[in-house]
């Protein structure tokens, strides 16, 4: 690996962490794929494990030896030929160069790979989770964290969903991003016809939506659907009405308190723990 130490933080090298937004590092290298970057140790390794070809390291002198040295052993034990740039610097140049203080003192850049297409993704799977149009990333991270711990095989995100490996969605999901499989589809894709391709490939879904046509989230069918996709809205706005019309089911969670509704990101771990965490 090659150390570099920062004296000057205008070094172009560095525009991938300060300057470019999330969608320029996506296209960086096109046509080919792009790249991403990752914030904190805990996060980058799971994204090393999950095997994403780091690029460079950002780190924090202070935080060399207790954050930055698990990834820089396994990157270097993975990668021995790769020349990985680490650039360091102490802290108050970091935070002059970025704006803020770097999580747990360490970023990472990485490569990203080729999504599947629906179908293949689909194939073999019996219970995914459909996010639909989730555009707040801190929602997107927590309910993959919870897809992850609570036994969904795989997420599906419509094209006007935020990207899963935005800084804030993978930190947000403790690094689960790079552990539960996930796609987006195609803008083709969306709306009704994602839930008619659904049904073609063998699911049924299950639509969670305040409804009078509604059925439980503990409804026996739906734990006994063989293939089932649970779809979820947006904060607020919830899923569209045709949409909701097309799935097989509408489904609620039971409130109290005239309560009527929950956060997506907890709606999801309960939906996710009825329906699927607790049959395994």
């Amino acid at each position: 690996m090659e150390f570099i130490h920062l004296t000057d933080i205008r070094n172009p090298e560095l525009e991938v962490y300060t300057k470019l937004s999330e969608n320029q590092l996506y296209h960086y290298f096109e046509p080919d794929i792009g790249i991403f970057v990752s914030e904190s140790a805990n996060v980058v390794l799971r994204a090393l494990e999950a095997g994403y070809e780091p690029l460079s390291l950002l780190v924090e002198s202070q935080r060399m030896e207790k954050e930055a040295r698990p990834v820089i052993d396994f990157i270097e034990e993975k990668y021995p030929d790769n020349r990985v740039k680490v650039y360091v610097a102490d802290h108050e140049t970091v935070k002059d160069l970025t704006g803020y203080a770097l999580v747990r003192g360490l970023w990472a850049v990485l490569r990203r790979k080729t999504l599947e297409r629906l179908e293949c993704f689909c194939r073999n799977k019996k219970k995914i989770a459909v996010l639909y149009d989730t555009m707040n990333p801190t929602n997107a991270g927590a309910m993959i964290r919870s897809a992850a711990a609570l036994g969904v095989e795989g997420v599906v995100l419509t094209s006007g969903s935020v990207n899963p490996f935005s800084r804030r969605s993978a930190r947000v999901s403790m690094g689960t991003v790079f552990q539960v499989p996930w796609t987006m589809a195609l803008p083709e894709e969306n709306g009704c016809r994602l839930i008619r391709l659904l049904h073609s490939y063998g699911f049924k879904t299950a639509a969670m939506a305040l409804s009078d046509n509604s059925v439980s989230v503990s409804d026996k069918a739906l734990k006994e659907a063989e293939k089932l996709a649970i779809v979820l809205g947006t904060e607020g706005d919830g899923l569209p009405e045709d949409v909701i019309k097309e799935c097989t089911y509408t489904v609620k969670i039971p409130m109290y308190n005239n309560v009527d509704s929950l956060n997506v990101a907890a709606a999801s771990a309960v939906a996710f723990w009825e329906i699927l965490g607790k049959n395994r």
